[in-house]
């Protein structure tokens, strides 16, 4: 039995999750998706996920850097990708200490799918 790569979106803007999880999901990824960084948090509780896909501008309190902190306290390497549409030279800095990948919106689909397949395979 092969098993589908799980893997956790998280962003604010219905929209955008709607998309990416519909795309992720006709690509055969098991796809949970979170509008908040306190869904997200409950979803890595409730289970392991393969890769976290993330918005950086989430929560006033909590951004994307935050819940793949939280995810990488109880898996530690778990890949991630980080979204934004407004990077600074500082959230650039810290994605790559940090070893995230960071992608620009608008993202072009193939560009999250590119990402997203390249982490699962090294996931797997």
């Amino acid at each position: 039995m092969v098993t589908r790569p799980t893997l956790l979106v998280v962003d604010d803007e219905p929209s955008v999750l709607l998309t990416y999880s519909m795309i992720l999901k006709q690509k055969g990824y098991d796809v949970t998706a979170a509008a908040s960084s306190q869904e997200a948090k409950s979803a890595i509780d409730a289970r392991t996920f393969d890769l976290l896909i993330c918005d950086l501008g989430l929560d006033k309190d909590n951004g994307g850097f935050d819940v793949v902190a939280y995810a990488r306290a109880k898996y530690p390497g778990t890949p991630a990708i980080v979204l934004t549409g407004y990077a600074t030279k500082e959230a650039a800095d810290q994605a790559q200490r940090e070893n995230i990948i960071m992608l620009f919106k608008p993202v072009e689909i193939k560009d999250l799918l590119s990402a997203v397949a390249g982490l699962a395979r090294k996931a797997s």
